[in-house]
């Protein structure tokens, strides 16, 4: 009977194999600083966009109030107000007598410096809270003019250390200039077309009204982390336009 021959060998790691998996290991252990790094930045950028997000989600709710708070009678339309410091071009056109309305206003269009009680001497007011009002009782854009609020973001909440970043939001409101640079309100199709160029670093004093107002909100965040550390401002400017009415259609 022939005897039966064991093999004893067995599979081995080649010499080339094993320095090439050393290498693969050494380049991903270089590489992990970096990765952390960018990992990290990466969370930085996603908590500044979230701040910014709230700075301007802030901004449109501003922009969303009445103009004023002679617009804020919700019995009626929001009529145009009269301003102190204007372009006059943008007042009442009273070539025609006391019309109620600007130039190139169509006759049977809703915005009219006359409200639907006839009531036609409502002017802009001064910035600020009005009359009666405290901190949160804000019905009209002004009403937010030096407002400010925080809040307190978390970075890495879920790592052996924690960092916090307070952001503060900041409201300021100015009227501001809305005489145009170069043309005229009434003739816009003439041969010097007009053009209202707006420098938001420039503004004017709260005491004259005009049919402008420009609204900043400033976002200021604080953290031991210099990458979360920003001063950032967003700007827009709403007009004195009245409001439309909706007309049901005929069938």
């Amino acid at each position: 009977m022939a005897g039966i021959h064991v093999s004893s060998k067995r599979p081995a790691i080649a010499m080339i194999e094993l320095i090439f998996a050393i290498v693969v290991i050494g380049i991903a252990l270089m590489s992990a600083p970096n990765l952390i790094r960018t990992s990290t930045k990466s969370g930085y950028v996603a908590i500044q966009q979230e701040a910014i997000n709230e700075a301007a989600s802030h901004l449109n709710m501003v922009i969303g109030y009445h103009w004023d708070e002679n617009d804020t009678d919700d019995r009626y339309l929001d009529p145009i107000l009269h301003v102190s410091n204007g372009d006059w071009q943008l007042d009442e056109n009273k070539s025609i007598g006391y019309s109620g309305r600007r130039y190139g206003t169509p006759t049977r269009g809703a915005r009219t410096f006359i409200r639907a009680d006839g009531n036609d001497s409502l002017t802009a007011s001064s910035l600020g809270l009005d009359a009666g009002e405290t901190r949160g009782d804000e019905d009209d854009i002004d009403d937010f003019d030096g407002s400010s609020y925080s809040l307190e973001q978390v970075v890495n909440a879920t790592a052996d250390y924690v960092e916090k970043s307070t952001v503060t939001i900041n409201t300021t409101v100015r009227y501001y200039p809305d005489i145009p640079d170069a043309g005229t309100y009434i003739n816009p199709n003439a041969a010097t077309p007009r053009t209202l160029e707006f420098d938001f670093n420039d503004s004017i004093s709260a005491a004259p009204t005009t049919n402008i107002k420009k609204i900043e909100v400033t976002l200021i965040s604080t953290s031991g982390v210099s990458e979360l550390q920003k001063n950032i401002k967003l700007r827009a400017f709403s007009c004195n336009i009245g409001a439309v009415e909706l007309k049901e259609r005929d069938f």
